[in-house]
């Protein structure tokens, strides 16, 4: 009588001592795995909003080149925030004397910046449906976006621009829009 208890007991002891080892095991895995899923899962409002200056690129009235606005926009850690408040605040137009390069129209679809700096900007077919047409119209638009951009989101390098989340080969049938853009500075005054 005495042996199997002495043996339920042993082996109750090994089943505890198993359990009390997962747990300490698997536990703090498990628990550091919880916390960095609920890091990555953190809604977008949690994340502190904070303002930043900004120099927008609009067209100048004879629309030769692109001038910097000064304005003040909201910004957070992500640089997709910030590139779709930059290019909200294009396609809304400029508040001080310049002329608009973006259609009143157009809509972002999706902003995504990949990890070695591309920023793919996804518009509605309004940016085309709507644009006034012409190369140096064209220009300007595209390069109001990029400048805007690469110039103020340091993340940013250069910029892809899709139209309705395919790729366009132009935004008004003149500019090559297949591979991503860098800032052009020849068209800054």
């Amino acid at each position: 009588m005495m042996k199997k208890w002495l043996i339920g007991f042993l082996v109750l002891a090994l089943i505890a001592g198993i359990v009390l080892l997962l747990v300490r095991v698997i536990g703090p895995q498990n628990t550091r795995h919880r916390a960095q899923n609920q890091q990555s899962v953190r809604p977008a409002a949690m994340t502190p909003t904070q303002t930043r200056p900004v120099h927008l690129y609009f067209s100048d009235k004879d629309s030769q080149f692109l001038m910097a606005e000064n304005r003040v926009l909201k910004s957070r850690q992500d640089p997709e925030f910030f590139a779709r408040s930059i290019i909200e605040a294009l396609i809304k137009g400029p508040q001080q004397g310049l002329a608009r390069t973006l259609p009143a129209a157009t809509v972002i679809r999706a902003i995504f910046v990949t990890q070695d700096g591309i920023c793919f900007v996804d518009l509605t077919s309004a940016v085309t449906d709507n644009h006034p047409g012409g190369i140096q119209s064209e220009l300007l638009s595209i390069y109001s976006i990029v400048n805007s951009l690469v110039l103020n989101v340091p993340q940013i390098k250069a910029v892809k621009l899709l139209i309705n989340g395919t790729e366009a080969m132009s935004l008004a049938g003149h500019i090559d829009l297949q591979i991503p853009l860098k800032a052009n500075m020849l068209l800054i005054r």
